[in-house]
């Protein structure tokens, strides 16, 4: 019970010396993953376009009331909130950014046309008008310095966007085409040109002759929404109005002069709304001034007729301090009907600064109302002076307070300068780029690339379930005879296998026969020497249950390795569809097994010689239809009893036995059969099916040959070869 819960904790534990290996087991193709990526983000840095960043900085103050009383009145009421965040709003609005796209052309794009990959690094070196010169023969391309300037063009259709290319000529010529090759015009510099509704003046022309612009007109809507996209502006602090404006472009002088055109925008109508402003609370003071002079006039009348009736009666100390407290209150609520109007014009009656006007109004009402009782209990001809008296001091009061303000109206309209102004203006560092960031962008590409190794090294473990381990194919019941190192040679062989082109040259027995591989394979000679003795004849079949495990590989180098032992050794190419062996041996195919099945040759005209002597070798012949249909012929069994005696051992390399059922048949003439398993490549589940599949067929498997190990950090491969061989004398 303990070892099951063990096995169980072991399977949930993350084996992190596991872990490790695999990535050192992976550290090249790591390193080459991620130095491939640092390339990539060096190579980026140095050919990306630079950016440059354009900076503004335009201050908002305060605006002044323009009638007295009001801006407390609002101040009170909290409505005044930051203007920079109205500001900001008219910076980036279509009448602002508008007139920039209008000043500047913004909608007629020009970009001469550069080299593919390497255009834009080499021209950057050539300042506007300095001109590069022409590589590679290429005149079409723009090398540097070249400046086209249009003044206007015009189109009959502005509504979609338009692509056009120009083409400079020589003595300042140029051609235009539309976007389908075809000959619009032809003009010169400074000329204005008409033809099929294009209207054309081109300002400058700086280029080689034969150089290509191309020539994006854009509607003037869309311009202005990509400019107020791009164009960022920011309060700087809270409440502070201080707007900072950033710009990008790759064309610094472009960039600042964007800015430039925005600010100076910007600024203009300001002044302008607030001289409006002005001119607006003029008329309204200028229109209130009759009045209030028609109402002095009644007053000052009315009191003189009065004071000619009453011998010049004057006030009592009582009735003198009454009427100041009434004038002053007159004086206010005058005041407030004069703000009253001016809110009536800007506000609705629902708005916060309107309700509390009125409710000031109905205080003071209140007051006055109090002070009319006092006065009703005066005498008769106290009343009629003090309510006589009252409205000539209220009138005069209102009057004067009026002419004043005129003035200083009439004063700030003729001298209005705005509540905002620039206090720095465009300007673009052209040292410093703000793009390509180089180093965070090589340092990103390298962490990203790192990241992208390891994620495809770890998926690549996960979704590869290949056998790595000789204990899970003893698992099946399948004793393991040999686990064979891959080797250098191994491997190439291997991939040209894959290619189609077979591994010509010599057998890697012969060749190299200190390799690891090679070791591994006599000690699989060893091996079947002990187990051919229960067997019934001398015939060993070598099959895979799926192509590339390497059985031609161990068939050929184990003919030879037994060979070299002394023992005459026949080595047969089953494999009728596909079989490689004579590639692998560098021996032309000619005829042989196909041959012999359909009685078209006999054993003794395609037996050739093999990679060494004792080694004779029996190619797959011409390929047949059916295969599996000549193996079960009795000329396959004759030929079994011919060769049976004539050798020591019969090796038969076959296809993989989950492929076709040639193995199958084969396996019944066989005295030992090997089933070869590649690490990494073949899985457990796959080498069940094919033992179940030569069970089902009766024949019995002896067991497997572990092919092409590969050395890890950790596990069974770490420690399963050691190269072993004289020192050189």
């Amino acid at each position: 019970m303990t070892t099951k819960i063990d096995q169980a904790h072991d399977d949930d534990t993350i084996d992190l010396n596991a872990l490790l290996g695999t990535l050192l087991d992976h550290k090249w193709m790591i390193v080459a993953i991620t130095g491939t990526f640092f390339v990539v983000g060096v190579l980026y840095t140095l050919l990306a376009a630079p950016v440059y960043q354009a900076t503004a900085v335009v201050q908002v103050e305060q605006k002044t009331p323009t009638l007295p009383g009001l801006s407390d009145l609002t101040q009170s009421l909290g409505t005044t909130a930051s203007q920079a965040v109205t500001e900001i709003a008219l910076i980036t609005s279509r009448l602002v950014i508008g007139q920039a796209v209008d000043d500047l052309h913004l909608d007629i794009q020009t970009q001469p046309q550069r080299m593919p990959v390497l255009g834009d690094y080499l021209s950057r070196s050539y300042k506007p008008g300095q001109l590069g010169p022409t590589r590679f023969g290429l005149s079409r391309y723009g090398w540097g310095g070249e400046v086209l300037d249009i003044f206007k063009l015009d189109l009959p259709d502005t509504t979609t966007t338009r692509k056009l290319e120009l083409r400079a000529e020589d003595d300042h010529r140029f051609s235009l085409y539309d976007d389908d090759g075809k000959r619009i015009l032809d003009g010169k510099v400074g000329e204005l040109v008409s033809a099929r509704g294009v209207t054309i003046q081109v300002k400058q022309l700086t280029a080689h002759p034969g150089t290509r612009f191309d020539v994006v007109v854009q509607p003037t809507l869309t311009t202005i929404g990509h400019l107020q996209t791009d164009v960022v502006a920011l309060e700087q602090g809270s409440d502070s109005g201080i707007i900072g404006l950033t710009y990008n472009n790759t064309d610094p002088d472009l960039a600042q002069h964007v800015l430039d055109h925005i600010t100076a925008a910007y600024v203009r109508q300001n002044v302008e709304r607030n001289s409006a402003e002005a001119a607006s609370q003029l008329q309204f003071v200028k229109d209130q001034l009759p009045k209030v002079r028609l109402e002095l006039d009644k007053a000052q009348a009315a009191m003189n007729v009065f004071q000619t009736k009453s011998h010049s009666v004057d006030l009592s100390m009582q009735t003198k301090g009454l009427l100041d407290q009434i004038v002053a209150v007159e004086n206010n609520m005058q005041q407030l009907h004069l703000q009253e109007a001016d809110i009536d014009r800007r506000f609705t009656h629902d708005h916060p600064a309107y309700k509390a006007l009125q409710q000031q109004m109905g205080q003071l009402q209140s007051q006055k109302d109090q002070m009319q009782k006092q006065v009703g209990d005066l005498p008769d001809t106290q009343q009629q002076l003090l309510k006589l008296n009252r409205d000539v001091q209220v009138s005069s009061t209102t009057y004067t307070s009026l002419l004043n303000q005129a003035q200083q109206l009439d004063i700030a309209r003729a001298g209005t300068v705005g509540n905002v102004r620039i206090v720095d203006t465009s300007a673009v560092d052209k040292t410093q780029p703000v793009q390509p960031r180089k180093a965070l962008i090589v340092i990103i590409a390298t962490f990203l690339g790192g990241f992208l190794a390891l994620a495809f090294v770890f998926l690549k473990q996960i979704l590869n379930r290949g056998i790595e381990d000789p204990a899970l194919i003893e698992d099946l019941g399948l004793p393991v005879y040999a686990s064979i190192p891959l080797s250098s040679g191994q491997s190439v062989r291997s991939t040209k296998s894959r290619h189609g082109h077979g591994g010509r040259g010599p057998v890697l027995a012969v060749g190299d026969p200190a390799d690891l591989a090679i070791e591994a394979i006599r000690s699989l000679r060893t091996s079947l020497h002990f187990a051919s003795l229960e067997a019934k004849n001398n015939i060993l079949m070598i099959t895979g249950s799926s192509p590339f495990a390497g059985k031609t590989f161990v068939s050929a180098n184990l003919a030879t390795v037994i060979a070299q032992a002394g023992r005459r050794v026949l080595l047969l190419d089953g494999d009728m569809r596909r079989g490689t062996l004579h590639q692998l041996l560098g021996i032309r195919a000619g005829r042989g097994l196909s041959d012999i099945l359909v009685g078209g040759a006999e054993l003794a005209e395609v037996v050739q010689a093999g990679p060494v002597p004792n080694v004779d070798f029996v190619s797959r012949g011409q390929v047949p239809p059916n295969p599996s249909e000549l193996l079960m012929h009795e000329n396959f069994t004759r030929l079994i009893q011919e060769i049976v005696p004539a050798y020591d051992l019969i090796i038969i390399d076959t296809p993989p036995i989950l492929a076709v059922t040639d193995a199958a048949v084969i396996g019944h003439h066989a005295g030992t059969s090997l089933l070869v398993a590649r690490f990494g490549l073949n899985k457990a589940r796959e080498l069940a099916l094919a033992k179940q599949r030569f069970e089902q067929n009766g024949v019995e498997l002896k067991g497997a040959i572990f092919n092409a190990v590969e050395r890890r950090t950790s596990g069974y491969s770490t420690y399963a070869y050691y190269k072993y061989k004289a020192d050189p004398a």
